[in-house]
């Protein structure tokens, strides 16, 4: 996924949290993150493997995988995650791990959270993820409107406002397995959604001789 954005050649990378938690590489993962990412964010799964959030609050496979990485995580990937916020800001644009009303927890999947985000904020972007769903949401003269945004989608950056969700590179949702990410070209005034294939078998295979729960494979293969 790194490589395929990186021919876009971007001015920068930003990532909206949920670095560790379910994966098997996840030293490997905050180290490329950190090397190559410019703005990144904690998500609930970090904050869950540093133990800010009461693994309690995960369900039963979750915290099983976040147990497992607090285990292995290591000195410099511990160090960077506790320097991340859920939340950030550049210009035009407010960015959220989960939501605005809450950064850490609340899934923006209904018209309800989409349309409160966009109230409690103010620039003409906002960029929310958690819930591993790609979406595109625009508001303008306070009609809201928009849904999922499957690979190949592009969402005019204007008139009126957009919330955007990337979608996952880990753990896809929405029933496309492949890795999802999400380009901004504020020159051209356009979003564009796409999709990368990688060897999802290799990454099963490693989740299973580690010893999380097979379901955090076998969903993979699925996007769900």
């Amino acid at each position: 996924m790194l490589a395929e954005v990186e021919r876009e050649e971007p001015d920068e990378l930003w990532c909206l949290g949920d670095l560790v938690g379910y994966g098997p590489r996840p030293n490997p993962c905050c180290a490329a993150v950190e090397r190559r990412v410019a703005l990144c964010l904690a998500g609930n799964h970090d904050l869950g493997v540093l133990g800010t959030i009461d693994l309690n609050e995960f369900a039963g496979d979750a915290a099983v995988a976040a147990r497992w990485t607090r285990g292995v995580l290591a000195e410099p990937s511990r160090s960077f995650l506790l320097s991340l916020c859920s939340s950030a800001a550049r210009e035009g644009v407010e960015l959220f791990h989960a939501s605005p009303r809450d950064p850490v927890w609340e899934y923006v999947l209904s018209a309800e959270a989409a349309a409160a985000a966009l109230e409690l904020t103010e620039t003409p972007l906002v960029l929310v993820g958690h819930s591993h769903v790609p979406l595109a949401i625009s508001l303008t003269s306070d009609v809201l409107d928009g849904g999922l945004a499957p690979d190949g989608t592009e969402s005019e950056l204007g008139p009126g406002r957009r919330l955007l969700n990337p979608g996952s590179v880990g753990q896809p949702r929405d029933g496309d397995p492949r890795a999802a990410w999400l380009l901004l070209d504020f020159g051209a005034g356009m979003a564009s959604f796409r999709r990368v294939e990688y060897e999802i078998e290799r990454t099963q295979a490693e989740i299973r001789e580690r010893g999380l729960p097979d379901a955090l494979a076998e969903r993979l293969a699925h996007g769900i």
